[in-house]
């Protein structure tokens, strides 16, 4: 069995994994939905758009379940904390969420343009909003959140959903929005032709370099806010106890891990070359290679946010000493074992039926497919 120490590392690793396998997977469905009203203007259009995404996104939503479930599981406390901190957050996302299913199977029962107009407004709110707020719930992060705990642990949040819209939060936002529209719009690019493939790329050349200008933004901005540092010694391999330690807050603390692993610096390089490369790249219609493109950007701009916290996951602001790190608010020994195996076996699975998935789904969706198939077609 692997010691504890390196199953702690491996699942903040894994948990990374899921994030991005979500930001890639179900993030190009949701930025397909960010776009929907505006790169198809009449009915016809928008139906295209909507079967590029519609025989697959709900098998996408595995990556959201299972980054969720992970979560719960590997690090308890932090689920706990978090979700009673973000409760009106958490349920915004869910209500936008619930736009989706509905969205895409009652859309065109009905002929009528003012049901398939509001539908289709639906589902831009279920791809627009969910990034907006998991970046904006990043943003916190990156400045702490203000809960406690007591001396049994229980954690109390003495904040408020208003305190969340902050000028950074939203700044980080923009980020995660501009970067699952940039995935969208390459995954749109690559499946149509004609104006709707020309209008998507337009949209995708957008959002790559508003994620850029943000992000960069973003990145000169957190050098001056006041990040966290542990001052204590640590015992990796020691049972969690989130009170365990000292910490400090600090103006460029989170900027400490790329003095001391300078290779860090190619995960923001790596968010920016992607969004960059792959503006260039619908450019000249190389579609395919640009959604790669895009794909790695997100790994560079979530890779660079974990980099960043490590090994904080969820600091707090109004009690230091009580944030939640890798090594203090994971599961027990066991749990952890149990659950990496588990991984080892259902994770290969999960990623070979969506390959499976995709490759029986390929092809470019025209208005002529939509025309041929009207009663079965989204």
């Amino acid at each position: 069995m692997l010691d504890y120490s390196t199953l702690k590392i491996i699942w903040w690793l894994l948990v990374g994994v899921l994030l991005i396998g979500f930001a890639i997977m179900d993030g190009h469905d949701m930025g397909v939905g960010t776009l929907l009203p505006f790169v198809g203007r009449n009915d016809l259009e928008r139906r295209v758009v909507i079967n590029t995404v519609g025989p697959h996104w709900d098998g996408n939503q595995v990556w959201f379940i299972t980054a969720g479930g992970a979560l719960f599981a590997a690090w308890p406390v932090v689920y706990a904390t978090a979700f009673s901190g973000f409760y009106w957050a958490m349920m915004l996302v869910l209500w936008a969420l619930f736009f989706r299913p509905v969205g895409f199977d009652y859309r065109s029962k009905i002929h009528n343009a003012s049901w398939r107009s509001t539908w289709d407004w639906g589902l831009f709110v279920g791809g627009a909003v969910p990034p907006l707020v998991f970046g904006i719930a990043f943003g916190n992060l990156l400045q702490g959140v203000p809960f406690q705990f007591d001396d049994f642990l229980v954690s109390t949040y003495t904040g408020s959903f208003w305190q969340l819209l902050n000028p950074f939060a939203l700044l980080t936002g923009v980020i995660s929005s501009a970067m699952i529209t940039l995935q969208g719009g390459t995954y749109l690019a690559h499946r149509t032709e004609g104006v709707i493939q020309q209008r998507a790329i337009t949209g995708a050349i957008g959002a790559s370099l508003a994620l850029v200008l943000t992000f960069i933004a973003a990145g000169f901005w957190v050098q001056h806010i006041e990040g966290f540092r542990i001052t204590s010694v640590i015992d990796m391999a020691a049972l969690p106890d989130p009170l365990g330690k000292s910490v400090i807050r600090e103006t460029g603390a989170w900027m400490g891990n790329y003095g001391k692993q300078p290779l860090l610096w190619l995960l923001p390089v790596l968010g920016i070359a992607g969004a960059l490369l792959a503006a260039s790249l619908l450019l000249v219609r190389c579609t395919l290679s640009a959604f790669v493109a895009s794909s790695l950007a997100v790994v560079g701009v979530i890779g660079t946010a974990g980099a960043s916290m490590f090994p904080f996951i969820m600091p707090s602001s109004s009690m230091p000493e009580a944030s939640l790190t890798v090594w203090d608010s994971v599961s027990s020994h066991l749990s952890l074992a149990i659950m990496f195996w588990a991984t080892l076996i259902f994770m290969p699975l999960i990623v070979l039926y969506t390959s499976w998935a995709y490759r029986v789904m390929r092809g470019k969706i025209t208005a002529a497919h939509i025309e041929a198939n009207e009663h079965s077609a989204y």
